[in-house]
């Protein structure tokens, strides 16, 4: 869920909490990866493939505008460190446990090129190094870039000076299957890491992480961006429950407590085919977080997108104008959409999961 649909759930919730009771709990299920490897591919090595850089300063700096707060303003482009950054991934996909074995070779393939360059590995290459290295398959770290945004403020209000760097990393691997002539795919990721300091000048100046140590940091970082697009992974979501307005809705807000969904949703079923409008339509949301609570995501989302109907109707959305239309003004629709949408997402994904977890028949 991005950001804004996850600020955009919270101020939903929170109007709708002033109206009624309901209850956030906590689900865990894992996403399918945007690689798929065969069950055959059980060890594999993570090769160095990045152009050697001889002296690691920075590609390109520039001032930036200052706005009324900022003491200096400042950006900088640096080229990560290859050896960490392989290292760090090589770490991270053994952490996983999902290959049988994990081989690093981190040191430089490019090493001996006279011009540096950046270059998918050869088929002759790929040959010699799965050979040599005993494996499955090659993970090429092809590159890291590195933005760094370093800024210092003074924020008058406290007096003090307020000093941040936020970089973003860049990495790219690239996937290596013998005996062909192009890499089977290329995973270009990126996330963001951020150090602060507070104090006065000189303190704030002085303890803003390096450069050197930026480089470092980041570098080790890059290596964990790419797992998530290169295997499955778990995610914590949020899920909440109406609880309130009849009996049955409070009694099956007890047994789903005590993870008795079966009974819980025995008696929301009560309550939708009873009930109309605002009480209905709960009973349907609930009904879609029990079934999900049970991985039976395709009769989640069945009652998901009978909640976002009956929502639909609640809040009058056919009727309003749609072009000043805040969240406040339909907040169950938005609920019951959002939470439609993620269920979507998740049953699209559901056979490329299946897929991926074969080797482990299935057992996540």
């Amino acid at each position: 869920m991005t950001k804004y649909s996850y600020y955009l759930l919270l101020s939903c919730l929170m109007f709708l909490a002033g109206c009624q009771t309901v209850e956030p709990l906590a689900i865990d299920y894992m996403l399918p990866a945007d690689v798929s490897f065969p069950p055959s591919l059980k060890r594999v090595a993570i090769v160095n493939n990045m152009p050697e850089v001889p002296d690691n300063k920075p590609i390109l700096a520039k001032e930036k505008k200052k706005d009324d707060f900022e003491i200096a303003s400042r950006t900088d482009y640096y080229n990560g460190n290859a050896a960490i950054a392989t290292e760090s991934l090589a770490e991270a996909l053994a952490h996983e446990n999902y290959f049988n074995e994990v081989v690093i070779c981190d040191s430089a393939l490019r090493a001996h090129d006279v011009t540096p360059r950046e270059g998918a590995l050869s088929q002759e290459e790929t040959n010699r190094l799965v050979h040599d290295l005993d494996v499955d398959f090659l993970i090429a770290l092809e590159n890291v870039q590195i933005r760094s945004v370093r800024k210092i403020k003074y924020m008058r209000d406290w007096g003090i000076y307020y000093g941040t760097v936020d970089a973003r990393i860049y990495p790219t691997v690239r996937i290596y299957l013998p005996n062909r002539s192009t890499p089977m795919a290329t995973i270009n990721a990126n996330d963001s890491i951020f150090w602060e300091e507070t104090g006065n000048g000189p303190f704030v100046q002085g303890n803003l992480i390096s450069e050197e140590e930026l480089i470092k940091q980041a570098s080790d970082f890059a290596g964990t961006i790419p797992v998530k697009k290169l295997l499955p992974y778990w995610k914590t979501a949020n899920r909440y429950l109406f609880c309130g307005g009849s009996v049955n809705m409070r009694d099956a807000a007890v047994y789903a407590r005590d993870k008795q969904w079966n009974t819980a949703i025995g008696l929301w079923k009560q309550t939708y085919a009873t009930q109309k409008g605002k009480k209905k339509m709960q009973a349907a949301y609930n009904l879609a977080v029990g079934y999900e609570m049970q991985d039976s995501i395709a009769a989640a989302l069945d009652w998901a997108l009978k909640a976002q109907a009956e929502a639909r109707i609640v809040d009058g959305v056919d009727k309003k104008d749609l072009t000043h239309l805040g969240k406040a003004d339909i907040p169950y629709y938005v609920l019951t959409t959002l939470y439609a949408t993620e269920l979507k997402e998740r049953k699209e994904g559901l056979s490329r999961l299946n897929m991926q977890m074969q080797r482990f028949n299935n057992d996540f």
